[in-house]
């Protein structure tokens, strides 16, 4: 099991992975783990819902599918994996959907302009 998916594992953010044996669905309930580290996770999933980045792209999509509750521990998982990157690879939070070029053009613009 890759390490990533161990971390997410042991926190409860993974629902079982067989939901099907014969016909029969199974209970789609995430496991037990770190409670505080899962409402944690949940909390900035929530927030990371309403703010325009990759992670709202990802939540409206899966809203649509699981549902509020089920999507929300889903963004939290993507969250932690996407932390647990973070420290890895030693590198800084680039989101997919913000252009960094314009913010930046955005922030310095006024510098030049009281010259």
């Amino acid at each position: 099991m890759p390490l990533a998916a161990r971390i997410a594992c042991v926190h409860g953010l993974v629902s079982v992975q067989a939901n099907e044996s014969a016909g029969k669905h199974k209970s789609g309930r995430t496991r037990k783990g770190n409670a505080y580290v899962r409402r944690l996770l949940c909390e900035f999933a929530h927030a990371a819902s309403r703010t325009t980045s990759a992670f709202k792209a990802k939540f409206s999509s899966l809203i649509v599918r699981r549902g509020y509750k089920r999507s929300i521990v889903a963004l939290g998982h993507k969250i932690l994996r996407t932390i647990f990157f973070m420290f890895k690879r030693r590198q800084h939070y680039r989101d997919s959907a913000t252009d960094y070029e314009k913010l930046s053009v955005q922030r310095n613009a006024h510098v030049g302009s009281k010259r």
